[in-house]
């Protein structure tokens, strides 16, 4: 009897695995339309199905019920540039250049911090490369952004068909063309802690989940107080784009994605390669998933933009160095995730890591720098000042206190399912001795097949884009034709987008062939390396 029930388990267990894998691979519609809602700096556990820390989150628990839920999704960074150039690439951001936090928009005072000649640039993608919603627009998507960029770069103009505080899939003319849209929620960042600080909580701080990086008194739980609040505005916010969805007979066919950008953006854990700092909440919702299905998948951010172009039915370039996890182009699942911690603001480092989803290798290339940096901008969090003041009169614990410490080893170890909060480093225990050497060789591998180029000082690579000038290039004119009723464009310069429009108030098309015109027509062109100053202007067809 025992032998029968036995083989009763595990035909069931195999039954479920085979329809966890016919819920991945079923048959999708062609050119369906996708949004992407995306919240900033938030770890999963803040939402009730992943745990929850004690708020409410609803609409996302709605979403979980209609959709896939991932338990193992990663950032390539714990701060939100490096891991968006990542994502609108589909590459890893050391392999480009894009590592360092950040490379535009810093203030005169906060470039005041940074060392003698650091000045702001922006990265220049190799030539092959360019960001999947280009590839999108080519292949008769609406895009739009709405809003937050930070891709590390100034994008083309044929990036987007709109990218601003009021793009929205509604404003595409033609009500049959699918789209692409993402909204950015910026209520759950870092600052908001500070900024919002004076509106009424939802939770009560008596009531949070004090993780164990923090002392549980009452600084620490009016600061997660305050989060948790922000996170529930948040979730209202996703209420709000689903029901528009619905309002226009959208939902039930539309691919929603929703993840955040990394872990928290709290003390300890932004910024950290921890998996505070990477893993994310990720939930799709697609009419060809199962609802409610849970995987534990590994799914990495250079994966996304291959799996959106998958499920959009554009061939994945060969630059994309991520892989896509639905569609017809679907991959094998992956072994490992990598990330990278380098500048953040006007403090450097280099750290690596790579994870099997449950063991996690550290490699500190700067083991004599502590892990705590001394962020300018993180000391307006009130939980900040106080670990500070803590530290400094020895009252955190051990596993608090080795934030601060003056020092950091070589190499890392943590089984992140005994350990999740990554405070017992085994990287010197010999019963882990071959998984340390597995997650080492992996990481040395990432590196020699996608390169490291924070393994040059960042202002050298920066003057070795520029050809070693201290601008950077333009990219070179177009030249336009204009024969027999139609107009060609070209730029003598591998890897420039061409975007063009016959009117100032016109969206920029991008250029993928011939198209007709009239004689007296006026032309706008753009021509666009990213990393360089585009070129173009404007002229009378004739």
């Amino acid at each position: 009897m025992k032998n029968l029930l036995v083989v009763f388990g595990l035909l069931l267990l195999f039954s479920c695995h085979q329809k966890a894998k016919e819920t991945l691979s079923e048959p999708f519609p062609t050119r369906p339309n996708i949004v992407w809602i995306v919240n900033e700096d938030m770890s999963p556990e803040h939402l009730e199905v992943y745990g929850g820390t004690g708020g409410q989150t609803p609409h996302l628990n709605a979403l979980a019920a209609d959709g896939l839920r991932f338990t193992n999704a990663y950032s390539t960074a714990g701060v939100c540039a490096p891991s968006r150039a990542a994502l609108i690439t589909g590459a890893y951001q050391t392999s480009i250049g894009a590592m360092h936090m950040r490379t535009l928009g810093m203030s005169q005072n906060a470039l005041d911090a940074y060392p003698p000649g650091h000045q702001s640039y922006s990265v220049v993608l190799p030539a092959d490369m360019k960001p999947y919603p280009e590839y999108l627009r080519m292949a008769g998507y609406y895009t739009s952004n709405n809003v937050k960029e930070d891709y590390q770069f100034q994008s083309p103009v044929t990036m987007w068909d709109e990218s601003s505080n009021k793009a929205h899939w509604r404003n595409r003319k033609d009500p049959d063309q699918p789209f692409f849209s993402i909204f950015n929620l910026t209520i759950s960042h870092e600052s908001q802690v500070w900024a919002r600080a004076d509106e009424p909580l939802l939770v009560d701080p008596d009531s949070v989940k004090v993780p164990p990086v923090y002392p549980d008194d009452s600084v620490s739980r009016n600061t997660l107080a305050r989060f948790i609040t922000n996170v529930m505005r948040m979730d209202t916010q996703v209420g709000e784009i689903i029901a528009q969805l619905k309002e226009d007979g959208l939902y039930d066919n539309t691919i929603i994605f929703y993840y955040s950008d990394h872990g928290d953006g709290m003390p300890y854990y932004k910024r950290e390669l921890y998996d505070r700092g990477l893993k994310v909440p990720l939930i799709i919702k697609a009419p060809f998933l199962e609802k409610g299905a849970v995987t534990d998948e590994l799914v990495s951010f250079v994966d996304f933009g291959p799996t959106v172009l998958s499920l959009a039915g554009v061939e994945i370039p060969e630059s994309m160095q991520g892989q896509a996890f639905l569609g017809n182009q679907k991959a094998p699942n992956r072994k490992y995730i990598y990330a990278a911690r380098d500048r953040m603001d006007s403090e450097y480092d280099r750290v690596r890591a790579v994870s099997d989803g449950r063991y996690k290798y550290i490699r500190n290339y700067m083991p004599d720098k502590p892990n705590y940096q001394n962020i300018q901008y993180r000391l307006n969090n009130p939980l900040m000042l106080h670990l500070l003041e803590l530290n400094e009169k020895g009252a955190l614990n051990e596993n608090q206190a080795r934030w601060f410490a003056s020092s950091k080893p070589e190499e890392e170890l943590y089984d992140t399912q005994n350990d999740p909060f990554e405070f017992k480093n085994l990287a010197d225990n010999p019963d882990h001795a071959e998984k340390l050497a597995e997650l080492r060789a992996a990481h040395l591998k990432w590196v020699a097949d996608f390169g490291d180029m924070a393994e040059q000082n960042e202002q050298e690579m920066v003057k070795a884009w520029w050809g070693g000038k201290d601008t950077p290039p333009v990219t070179a004119a177009p030249e336009i034709a204009f024969h027999d009723g139609k107009v060609s464009i070209n730029v003598d310069m591998s890897g420039a987008s061409i975007g063009y429009r016959k009117s100032a108030k016109d969206t920029w098309s991008v250029y993928t062939g011939p198209f007709e015109a009239t004689s007296g027509d006026s032309l706008y062109v753009n021509a666009h390396r990213i990393g360089y100053e585009p070129s173009g202007g404007a002229m009378k067809l004739d």
